[in-house]
This record gives C-alpha cells, structure tokens and sequence, in this order.
C-alpha cells in the first residue's frame, strides 16, 4: 500500500472491546501487531520517543529479511515490554491514527498484548506488588509504623532485598509513606457562596489519589488553599480507590474494573450535583477521562464522570477566562524548569500549567515536553531502570540550562513521581540541586499562603 499524507483531523479513539473473547486472540493481536509493526517500521517517526520503536526497529533490522517477515513472533513481546502506554505516540507523532485508513493504535494494541500476558499467568508476583497501591498505602498514617517502614527502605539490605523479591532497582528513587494521611489531614468540606462561571462549575470535589493520599499529602493540602484563596467551597470525595491506572499498565483489565465499580457510582453522584472533580496527578485524571470511558463507551455514569473531570490548572484556568480567579501573587518564584508530563500532554487541555505560573510577576518559566522516562512504575524497575534514566537525560539536561543562563531556582513537573526521576536525573548526571517543587504548590507559594 503506498503512503500517503496523515490525515489533518483530529485523532480519535475506538473503543476498548476488552470484554469479548476475541479480545485476548493471541493470534489475531500477533496479526494485528505485524501489521502496525510494518507500518511503523516503514515510517519510524516515533523512534525517539521511547525504548519500544527502537526496539522494534533493531528486531527488524537485524532479521533475515530487514522487513517484519523476518521477525521471530515471540520477539514481538520484547517491543510490548517496552511499551508503557504514555500515548504520545498516538497522540503527537503518528499520521496514521484513525481517522486515517490505516488506523494505528500503537498503545491500545500493546494494552491487548499485555492483557493476554496477563491471561496467561506471566506476570510475575513482584510487578503485581509495585501495581497494588492501595496495598502499599495501608500503612501510612500510622506513625510508628511509618517511621519504621521508611527508615527500612533506606538501608542497603532492605533495597537489595526489595530487589531480589519485586525487581525494583535499588537505585531508584521509592516514595516515603507518609505520617498521617491526605484524607485525614485535610478539612473534609470548604463553605463558601457557590460561583458558577460560565466554564466552569462553581464547587469542586476532590480525588485525592493514592499517591497525594500515602505518600505526599502536602501537594493535596496547597491545592486546598489555593481553592480556600479563591474562595471556592470543596469536598473530598467521601469514598475513593486507586483509579486502576497501575493495573491498566500492566494488563489486568478484571482489577481495573474492580476499580471503576467501586469508584465511578461515587464519582457520579458528585458529578450530578454540579461538581468539578479534580485530580491532582495526570494519570489518575487521564484513566477518568479516557481509559475507563474507552473501556464503558455505553455506561452513562462514567461518560457523565468523564465530563466532570478537571486536571486543576485546567479548572484554575477556566475560572481565570470566568474572571473567578484572583490573579494578585506576592511572592516572585525565580526562573523555574517545568515538565508537562505525558499523561497530561495527552488530555489535550493545553499548557494550562505554564499559563498560571507564567501569570506570577517575577517568575521566568521554561516548559519542556519531553518524556522524563519514569513511566509509573517502568522507571523503578530493574529491568529498566537505566533505561528510564537514559530516556529522561536530555530533559534533564534541557531543565538544567534555564533560558538567560544560570541554573532555575526550581524543578517542577504535574507528575509528583516524574518529578522526584527528575530531581535523581539532576543528581546523577551532576546538574545541580535546584528545589523540586510540584505546580499547585509554587502556585501556593506565590500566592503568599503558608
């Protein structure tokens, strides 16, 4: 088939038919694989993006052929392992997504795969731990626990054990628990008069995520004040699990619906009462926005969810176009390098995080949109954890170098665990130490609050 011109609509998503049998075909999804796998190779346009299309392109190369006839099927899995369903790729490279004839899916056919190695029962024990994050918050908020548990995982027995027994590299950055939880540190409700723009609802509910709720609630509670400073009234959302992102990466479709059904029943009733429901990590807000509507297309609750859902700056923003947000900060923040993350380069909202922090008088912002390698859970892993680093150097050193010169005075990216790779990239490769902050909290901070 000759190639022609990417379509110039707008790419759109068929849906995830993960419920009918056919879906987990192995021998359909190899077909379907060599067939988007031919196309790939013969355009390679996404080749810098991540370890998948390397990998690819290097098993065609090197076959009997130099075509995809010469490659091993069974070799096919070593692009899926690769894969770690960012969707920039779908997103922001490729011409062939549908609208388009040809319709490539590149990470919607490697989700297929890896739910069928999951079928299969070859999923080891180990990256099914790392997945379970409401497992591994149980323990935060009890102190004494907690302080045992994190000065545990400091020790080099401890890493190289953690290592031995789920593969997570013992030099990765791992996130501490926290003392007491998000959802018990953080006032459960904010009254004030209700202010409906135009765009945008006038109260917000908020999913607090595992990771806000175990292991870094401060950046819950600087959102909170910065809602409290706009005087917009909030809930937490009374009964909340993990969004089902960790388990969608690695294939186990049944646990990610366990989590849509505890979670989309409690999400809709906000949604029916007028609420915008933010998220303040980029993947939990993406699954609630894309994955799980892809999943349900017919379900009216998650489609009404998905409607409700806010990434925070894009609702601070649209309060802004409403003339609902106060755009008065005290407090300069200096030069800082900020990662829009993949997660929320793909929702498709805009750089609405650099249009706020750019708002703030005294403040130079310099936004770069390369993947940081972390990837979830892909970055802490053995098997790729110098893999996530490679990946993620140029950012580093893109963030380093601050337009004017001299080093920014923070480093900032929406994705809490891409932002602590960030931090360890600067680190390794000895570009300094400049303060990781996460978005909400600079905003907080130029904002004047404590």
């Amino acid at each position: 088939m000759a190639a022609r011109e990417g379509s110039l609509e707008a790419p759109t998503r068929h849906p995830i038919d993960w419920r009918n049998p056919s879906y987990y075909d192995e021998e359909a999804t190899f077909k379907e694989m060599e067939r988007i796998f031919d196309i790939c190779h013969g355009c390679r346009r996404c080749v810098s993006l991540c370890g998948a299309f390397p990998t690819l392109f290097d098993l065609v190369d090197e076959g009997a052929t130099g075509e995809m006839d010469g490659v091993q099927k069974q070799d096919l899995w070593k692009v899926v392992d690769q894969c770690y369903l960012c969707d920039l790729c779908y997103m922001t490279k490729c011409p062939y997504v549908p609208p388009h004839e040809w319709n490539l899916d590149f990470p919607h056919t490697m989700l297929r795969a890896k739910a069928i190695k999951f079928k299969k029962g070859e999923v080891g024990a180990g990256e099914k731990f790392l997945a379970s994050t409401d497992v591994h918050g149980q323990f935060a908020g009890i102190p004494i626990v907690v302080q045992a548990v994190n000065a545990i995982n400091q020790t080099k027995v401890a890493r190289e054990a953690l290592e031995s027994l789920a593969g997570v590299d013992q030099r990765a950055w791992l996130p501490a628990l926290a003392t007491r939880r998000f959802r018990s540190a953080a006032p459960s409700s904010q009254e004030f008069p209700v202010r409906d723009g135009e765009k945008t609802p006038g109260k917000v509910a908020i999913f607090s995520t595992c990771y806000v709720n175990y292991n870094e609630p401060g950046i819950g509670l600087d959102l909170l004040k910065v809602l409290q400073h706009n005087e917009i009234p909030y809930v937490l959302v009374d009964k909340e699990k993990c969004c089902g992102m960790p388990k969608l990466e690695l294939g186990d479709l049944d646990a990610v619906d366990a989590s849509k059904r505890a979670n989309i029943p409690v999400l809709a009733r906000y949604a029916d009462q007028g609420y915008a429901i933010l998220s303040a990590v980029p993947s939990c807000t993406l699954m609630f926005k894309q994955e799980i509507p892809l999943m349900y297309p017919e379900d009216a609750q998650v489609q009404r969810v998905k409607e409700a859902l806010w990434d925070p700056f894009e609702y601070l923003m649209a309060r802004k176009r409403d003339g609902l947000l106060k755009v008065e900060f005290s407090q300069p923040l200096g030069k800082v390098s900020y990662q829009v993350p993949c997660h929320s380069r793909v929702q498709n909202i805009g750089k609405k995080t650099e249009e706020m922090l750019k708002m703030v008088p005294g403040t130079s912002v310099q936004t770069n949109e390369r993947c940081s390698g972390h990837a979830g859970t892909f970055g802490v892993k053995k098997r790729f954890h110098d893999q996530a680093m490679k990946i993620g150097k140029p950012l580093f050193k893109k963030m380093a170098e601050h337009p004017g010169g001299g080093a920014p005075d923070f480093i900032s990216s929406d994705c809490p665990l891409g932002g602590h790779h960030i931090a360890q990239g600067f680190e390794r490769n000895s570009l300094g130490s400049p303060e990781l902050r996460h978005p909400i909290t600079l905003v907080r901070m130029a904002y004047g609050l404590e």
